[in-house]
This record gives C-alpha cells, sequence and structure tokens, in this order.
C-alpha cells in the first residue's frame, strides 16, 4: 500500500494530506476571489487645470446628457 505520515500518533496516507492541502488551497483561493471589490466611479475623473475649468466640464456633460434624453 501506499505510505504514510504519522501524525498524533495516527497513520495518516499521503493521499489524505494531498486533498487536504489542495482542498485549503483552492478554498483559500475561492475565499480571495469573492472578497468584495471596491465601488468604482461612474464616470472618469475630470482633470482639469483649474476649479473654472471644471465646472465647464461638469455643465457641459449635465447638457450633453439631457440632450441626449430628449
Amino acid at each position: 500500500m501506499a505510505g504514510h505520515y504519522v501524525i498524533a500518533g495516527k497513520k495518516v496516507p499521503f493521499y489524505v494530506l494531498s486533498i487536504g492541502f489542495i482542498s485549503a488551497y483552492a478554498v483559500a483561493g475561492i475565499g480571495y476571489s469573492m472578497k468584495p471589490k471596491p465601488a468604482q466611479a461612474a464616470t472618469p475623473p475630470i482633470k482639469a487645470s483649474s476649479s473654472d475649468e471644471e465646472a465647464f466640464i461638469k455643465q457641459f456633460l449635465a447638457e450633453a446628457e439631457a440632450g441626449e434624453k430628449h
């Protein structure tokens, strides 16, 4: 039969240890992938050189979105 390790006075076959480690990595991977992700902004950030320019861009976008709805 296959080999075994003696852990805490009991014989544990190699395949049980390998299944345990593979399962632990799978659970860790699934847990990491299901972690909640931070919410992303709906629009890209506005990179304006001044506050007036930023206000103009926001106003222009608001008017453009209002124009699309009509």
